[in-house]
């Protein structure tokens, strides 16, 4: 058998779309898009071995060498700030960070503003640049009930297409960073498979350069 790479895919329709791209690039690896729960795929042919896992985690696989490579949202990049190198910028996942809350929202200065957010770090360190004291609320799922609720002023969380927003009378109020996914290797394999990777990032490059990567909804 000759060298296979470590691939590491979220799961779900950011995956998919990955994956599309992975087979764009000549890693093609029969069954992975089966509807089956089975995680592990290999293909000798393409030099190539995926597995799924949760999107937060593929950091996590990449960075303590379980995976030579992998693809993670920006989003994670940010928030976790793994030890890996990021490679290529695949085009998907498309979306923002952004502060949102009510249309009417004046922000008063002489308190901390109250900010809800799934993504504590990115949050923390953008104020920060601002210079703005805020008390920060770490929640896991419907954020946008948090300022509805008073239970905080606004909101930091990614945002898409703003329907979901505007379903709850809120409005994007800042923008902080667009959001895509990016190719991932872990530090060590770069070195000890550094053809292979090489080789895999070139071809990525290409084909996302040219348009090839598809915007994915997040």
């Amino acid at each position: 058998m000759g060298e296979i790479i470590n691939v590491a895919l979220p799961k779900g329709r950011l995956g998919e779309a990955a994956y599309g791209i992975m087979e764009k690039a000549g890693y093609r690896c029969p069954g992975v898009l089966a509807p089956a729960r089975k995680l592990f795929f290999e293909s000798p042919e393409s030099g190539v071995r995926y597995f799924w896992v949760k999107p937060s985690d593929v950091p996590v696989y990449v960075e303590r060498g379980a995976a030579d490579a992998g693809i993670a949202g920006l989003d994670i990049l940010r928030e976790h700030q793994p030890e890996v190198y990021e490679l290529v910028d695949l085009g998907i996942g498309r979306c923002r960070m952004c502060v949102a809350g009510p249309s009417d929202f004046a922000d008063d200065e002489s308190r901390p503003l109250k900010v809800a957010t799934k993504f504590p770090r990115i949050a923390r360190e953008y104020y920060a640049g601002r210079s703005r004291d805020i008390r920060l609320i770490k929640l896991n799922g419907s954020i946008e009930l948090a300022p509805l609720l008073g239970l905080s002023d606004v909101i930091v969380d990614l945002v898409e297409t703003g329907r979901t927003l505007r379903e709850n009378n809120l409005e994007v109020l800042e923008e902080i960073l667009p959001i895509s996914a990016r190719f991932i290797s872990n530090k060590a394999s770069y070195k000890f498979h550094y053809e292979a990777l090489r080789r895999m990032t070139d071809r990525l490059a290409r084909l996302c350069a040219g348009g090839n990567g598809e915007e994915q909804d997040r």
